[in-house]
């Protein structure tokens, strides 16, 4: 049930790499994290790393993990991996490890690159902690790693700062939802059929991040295996 993400984003290598692998710009963009700050390391030894997540307005889960980059490779293309864990009460996530690879894809102006993910990881909390995670979490972090994957292209490619992005989101979603809750109170029932139909299956705007915009399967559904250099990093 490993989760896997891909997205083809038009823009240069090296701004890309920079835009995943910086902390600083990193935490900007992914949903999934609050703050990322790399920890002191000797040199050639693995980036160790501490991350949060907000959960709540004053709770936050913490943990702590380990990557390593291959930015120059033969093939022109560049991978990183990763192993992370928590210990943090409130965190279903225990441990867990996974890779991002950057596959150049095509020639040209039109030429893009492949930016895609596999992670997994090993629930805690017994048979509650994996179906709470079957049912509701993994499918969250799903969703919240290919949204994450469209508001990163989106400011690649249009320039949109991540902070307008996920406010435009929430924008289009509140409309949406408005114009839901007004169709069904004042509207024929055919009509707020229509209305509801509309605003669930109609694509969000250009500019506005979407997860249904990125492969969740591998093409061709052929799983992807891992980078080697995953087997070099000791758990975090």
């Amino acid at each position: 049930m490993g989760l896997y993400v891909e997205a083809v984003i038009r823009a240069g290598m090296d701004e890309l790499w920079e835009r995943s692998q910086d902390p600083a710009q990193h935490q900007r963009w992914d949903l999934r994290f609050t703050s990322i700050h790399y920890l002191p390391r000797s040199e050639g030894e693995p980036q160790r790393f501490r991350y949060a997540t907000r959960v709540l307005p004053f709770v936050s889960v913490d943990g702590t993990g380990v990557s390593a980059g291959e930015r120059r490779r033969p093939d022109g293309t560049r991978v990183s991996a990763l192993r992370f864990a928590s210990d943090h009460p409130l965190s279903l996530l225990a441990e867990g490890s996974g890779y991002w690879r950057y596959v150049p894809d095509g020639d040209g102006d039109g030429a893009g690159i492949r930016f895609l993910t596999g992670y997994d990881y090993r629930p805690r909390w017994g048979r509650f902690g994996a179906l709470a995670d079957r049912l509701v979490f993994r499918p969250l972090m799903g969703w919240a790693t290919a949204w994450s994957f469209d508001r990163l292209r989106l400011w690649c490619e249009r320039g949109t700062p991540p902070g307008p992005a996920l406010a435009r989101a929430v924008a289009e979603s509140a409309l949406r939802a408005l114009l839901s809750a007004a169709a069904l109170l004042y509207a024929p029932a055919a009509v707020a059929v229509l209305v509801l139909a509309a605003a669930l299956l109609l694509p969000p705007l250009p500019g506005t991040p979407a997860a249904r915009r990125c492969l969740r399967t591998p093409p061709g559904r052929t799983p992807v295996a891992a980078p080697r250099l995953l087997s070099t990093l000791e758990p975090s």
